[in-house]
């Protein structure tokens, strides 16, 4: 059986794109939906999903961050569906797919030595050992990088969205919206392409709430702006 399990924060949250992502690579997967805080353990759709696992069963991720909050849980469940015989696949770092992981171990495992042999045997159970710590430790290793990096780019779309409104303020322009204005201002030019980016209603995955925030934008601007994109949506499609 292949399971898709996608999570998101809130429910104002769209996990469109992760279902997206799985179904392009894995057609046939069973959709599990789960939507927690990234700070809670209580996650009841992904322990459902646990007790339903058999043998040989497969599990994708759109990203290794969506296996846990943290990489710490992550890199436990990593190793505790390893030993469960789960094949996971993680689309956006395919390199941290179990299938790697079995792959480096095959070479040494498919050696066979007769039962006469037992110090051999014993010297292979050794060196088995030490490879499986190895490649498990780079595992971890990978998942840790893995989680750095999704939240190095979570912070480099605030820098450049702070940048971007920073560059808007310093044209000498007026910030925030005229009464009554119908033209473009410059700020209007920079901050839009941001929300149709970052908007779940647009292209991006983020609610009205996180939009403001992040972006820097109070709420009647915010929403000016929102109305007037999805204004000359349906003009354009008209």
């Amino acid at each position: 059986m292949v399971y898709g399990y996608c999570c998101i924060s809130t429910k104002k949250q769209s996990m469109d794109r992760q279902i997206k992502n799985i179904k392009e690579a894995f057609s046939k997967a069973e959709i599990i939906k789960e939507t927690c805080s990234g700070a809670s353990l209580n996650r009841p759709e992904w322990e459902k999903l646990f007790r339903r696992l058999e043998n040989n069963d497969v599990i994708v991720f759109d990203s290794v961050s969506k296996m846990g909050i943290d990489a710490a849980e992550a890199f436990v469940l990593y190793k505790e569906l390893v030993c469960k015989n789960i094949r996971l696949v993680f689309i956006r770092e395919r390199y941290l797919d179990t299938e790697s992981y079995r792959e480096a171990l095959n070479g040494i495992i498919s050696l066979s030595l007769s039962p006469e042999e037992q110090a051999a045997n014993n010297l292979l159970k050794g060196v088995m050992s030490a490879v499986d710590h190895f490649i498990m430790n780079k595992i971890e290793q990978d998942i840790y990088k893995a989680y750095a990096q999704s939240e190095k780019k979570i912070k480099e779309l605030s820098r450049r969205t702070s940048e971007g409104i920073e560059a808007a303020r310093s044209s000498g322009k007026q910030i925030g919206t005229v009464k009554g204005a119908v033209h473009e201002t410059k700020k209007s030019k920079a901050v839009k392409p941001l929300i149709i980016k970052l908007s779940k209603d647009f292209e991006g995955e983020l609610s009205d709430k996180e939009c403001m925030k992040l972006i820097g934008l109070s709420n009647n601007t915010y929403y000016k702006y929102k109305r007037e994109l999805k204004r000359d949506h349906i003009e354009r499609g008209a």
